[in-house]
């Protein structure tokens, strides 16, 4: 009897001690489900890709030693995905078609009306892959979709190249096409630029002047001042709230708030507006907030403002930004788009901010974008190659891509997403995948390879020998 005792006493402890760790984590068991509902939502009924290897590609390295204990059920009757991790934290996600799926929490539910039709609209490239004529050219495709570390698979699902303007090159994973909108992640922030910038153009925002956000009418306010040009070169003094863990401002904002940029209102500065750079998805929340305020406060309203402002005039056919469960849309990271879409988006800065003689973005905007911020490799909206030295705070990742021009900026976003836009070369290289293990994706040895092909040359060792990280 004794023994029976001291085991049940045991058990007790083991469940005890099971409770409170469980308690301790619990933010990230909560970020976890939704992240794992969010993703495997957008890819069965965004992507159309397999929901599957999603989860296996991307959210289960990501899982970590918790993988176990997550599940997830893809609903087709009811376009929806619910997950769970240890069954007591869930997360639900929901398709809505136009806008994407939206993740929603608690009792706020409000989110599940609103839908945007859509027609169908032909590709301008045309159906066809199309397959490079240049041999350098075809070696350098290879080159950005090898795997030279299979226990750290880099996953290339695309890459589009155009060059003065034409599609000269792309390649695509097995179940990706030209077709596939895929997770954009912080390339999103350069979209929400460009549909600031329209804005702009249009006379109902100006960058230098502080963001009209309700939140911060007041004088009195520590905030009041940041202007749109700091929200959008991330020296606003708001947190840098990208950091390592599952847990951050970043991923408590877009897992676990219903209205993210009433919670980015409201965090706290950590420097004076202008002073310090830090990475803040919070400002592009922000900046969310101000398109939705001039676009009717819904969802549709702000993805309709996307679509006939930016999307349909560049040729985005297929493009979405979803948004949080209030129809914001969430600007700092939630967009999916097929690459071909994203390297017009890339032509678009290459020209200016002009498509077919008619003027998208605001004289300068482009310029503007690529801008340095402070003593950064930031600009405003892009990251620039304009410092080879140092690297991002916190991250300790370089700021450019010193084999490639130093008139080259980018669009990038986490798990290896990237516009590469070299105007010096005429040319856009967009790629996308699944880098989840941060161990560089070979985009930039492969873009060298592209501007040597273009030029019959042999790309530098040297130069190549630099981009690990990219």
């Amino acid at each position: 009897m004794k023994l029976v005792r001291y085991i049940l006493s045991g058990l007790c402890v083991l469940a005890l001690a099971g409770c409170v760790l469980v308690w301790h984590y619990r933010e990230a068991l909560h970020v976890a489900a939704g992240s794992v509902s969010q993703s495997l939502c957008a890819a069965a009924f965004v992507s159309h890709v397999d929901p599957d290897r999603v989860y296996a590609e991307e959210q289960r390295p990501l899982m970590g030693g918790i993988a176990w204990a997550v599940r997830y059920t893809v609903d087709r009757s009811h376009d929806e995905v619910r997950s769970s991790v240890l069954g007591l934290f869930g997360g639900l996600s929901r398709y809505r078609e136009g806008l994407g799926c939206v993740l929603l929490l608690g009792d706020d539910l409000a989110a599940q009306a609103e839908e945007l039709t859509q027609d169908p609209t032909p590709d301008a490239f045309g159906p066809r892959v199309v397959a490079p004529a240049d041999p350098a050219l075809e070696a350098a495709l290879t080159l950005a979709f090898a795997e030279p570390d299979p226990s750290h698979p880099r996953s290339t699902k695309a890459v589009v190249v155009l060059h003065d303007g034409q599609l000269i090159a792309e390649r695509y994973a097995p179940g990706y096409g030209p077709e596939t909108p895929i997770w954009a992640h912080s390339i999103t922030k350069s979209i929400t630029q460009a549909l600031i910038g329209i804005l702009v153009r249009q006379g109902r925002l100006q960058v230098n002047q502080p963001a009209p956000l309700a939140a911060w009418a007041s004088a009195a306010d520590p905030h009041h001042a940041i202007t749109v040009d700091q929200l959008l070169r991330m020296d606003s003094g708001l947190p840098f709230d990208e950091t390592d863990g599952p847990v951050n401002l970043a991923t408590h904002m877009w897992f676990l708030e219903p209205d993210t940029a009433a919670f980015a209102s409201h965090a706290a500065l950590t420097h004076a507006p202008g002073t310090v750079w830090g990475y803040s998805n919070l400002s592009y929340a922000l900046l969310s907030k101000l398109i939705g305020d001039a676009t009717g406060h819904t969802a549709a309203g702000a993805e309709n403002f996307a679509r006939r402002e930016l999307f349909a005039p560049v040729g985005m056919n297929h493009t979405v930004i979803e948004t949080d469960a209030h129809g914001t849309l969430l600007g700092s990271g939630f967009m999916y788009a097929s690459a071909r879409d994203l390297a017009r988006f890339g032509q678009l800065y290459l020209d200016e901010g002009v498509v077919d003689g008619k003027r998208i973005l605001p004289e300068g905007w482009s310029a503007y974008a690529h801008s340095q911020t402070l003593d950064t490799g930031y600009g405003a909206g892009f990251w620039t190659n304009l410092v080879n030295t140092g690297s991002v705070p916190i991250w300790n990742a370089p700021w450019g891509i010193p084999q490639l021009p130093k008139d080259m900026f980018y669009a990038r976003g986490a798990f290896g997403q990237y516009i590469i836009i070299v105007p010096s070369e005429h040319l856009v290289v967009v790629r996308m995948g699944l880098s989840v293990y941060n161990k560089g994706t070979g985009i930039g040895d492969a873009t060298a390879a592209i501007i040597a092909a273009l030029h019959h040359e042999a790309p530098s060792a040297l130069a190549i020998s630099q981009s690990a990280r990219h």
